[in-house]
């Protein structure tokens, strides 16, 4: 029997505005409130799908990172709002300081992750899970700890990123829930380069694998995207991120993954053009609208939304409102 080459889609580089988007809308929370009970504030609009067991996804950044969500925040949403949950992660496919257990670990310990439990969920091993629908994976390896949790919150920095454009959700589950070995590079290699895998193919990879730990979780997840400290470069980067220049926005949350990461891309593109420039560039020049089109693609949720103002008694709002009053960013 012949192989079937697959072929990645295309358009990445391009942004799709509202009006050019079609079907059924979904729900996105807004605050301009960056603070620990802003953050509070738009969990508790996600809370009742978080029962049971709840992991909570995060980027914890390498060694001394500036620009990862501040851990006062965390601490104070995991006291007052789960003070069961446990942050979890995965080691990198990349060798550095969070390469092995061992390494990672020191690493949380220098960021100051220390004040709940952080599962390093490759720890002991890996576990295959199903990608329904996709076209590059029949299933994803993860860290097989993930599998003990019921509840999943995403809880991301969105920010720009070197290979995929930019690192929302989509990103943070995708990458972040692939185990170190297996998963990342599945995701990553091409047949002849570690990290050959690039542009359309890579946003569509990326995708699938978020799409398998979704659907574990189903019903039971929530995810929260802070737009804040937007470097065009990941968390990854560490200390070596480029200066932020992207000004602070706010938060935003939604029960639909694909509805909050294009909230998120379409209130920075409603910054003024000196604004959003350098972020835009990065998502465009890397083909990063891909992981969109192909969230829509594949059933994983809206690109249409209703934007809920919970700073101005829950009005629905449009981007270009949201980022109305916003100022420069300073470090």
């Amino acid at each position: 029997m012949d192989t079937i080459k697959m072929k990645p889609g295309t358009g990445g580089e391009r942004y799709i505005p509202m009006e050019e988007r079609t079907g059924e809308e979904s729900v996105v929370y807004f605050t301009r409130d960056l603070s620990p009970e802003g953050l509070r504030k738009i969990y508790n609009r996600m809370a009742a799908a978080m029962t049971g067991k709840v992991a909570i996804k995060l980027h914890t950044g390498e060694p001394n990172g500036p620009n990862i969500i501040p851990r006062p925040w965390v601490k104070e949403l995991i006291e007052k709002e789960l003070p069961d949950a446990t942050i979890i992660e995965t080691n990198t496919y990349y060798e550095g300081d969070r390469y092995t257990t061992t390494q990672h670990r020191r690493t949380l310990e220098i960021n100051g992750w220390n004040f709940a439990p952080v599962d390093i969920t490759d720890e002991e091993g890996t576990a295959m899970i199903p990608v329904k629908g996709g076209k590059w994976f029949t299933e994803m390896s993860v860290g097989n700890h993930m599998l003990q949790y019921d509840s999943l919150l995403t809880l991301t920095h969105f920010k720009g990123h070197t290979m995929g454009g930019f690192g929302g959700s989509n990103k943070n589950l995708g990458i972040g829930c692939a185990d170190g070995r297996i998963g990342k590079k599945m995701i990553h290699a091409s047949t002849t380069n570690p990290w050959g895998i690039v542009e359309e193919e890579l946003m569509e990879k990326i995708t699938e694998s978020t799409k398998a730990t979704v659907d574990y979780f189903g019903e039971h997840n929530a995810f929260i995207n802070v737009l804040r400290n937007m470097s065009v470069s990941c968390d990854c980067e560490g200390v070596a991120a480029e200066p932020v220049v992207t000004p602070n926005i706010g938060i935003v949350a939604s029960s639909d993954i694909l509805a909050v990461d294009q909230a998120s891309v379409d209130l920075v593109y409603a910054l003024e053009p000196d604004d959003r420039r350098a972020l835009a560039e990065r998502i465009e020049t890397r083909h990063g609208h891909r992981q969109l089109s192909y969230m829509k693609e594949i059933g994983m949720g809206n690109d249409r939304y209703r934007l809920i103002d919970l700073d101005n008694h829950e009005e629905v709002i449009l981007p270009v409102d949201a980022v109305k009053n916003v100022v420069p960013f300073e470090a």
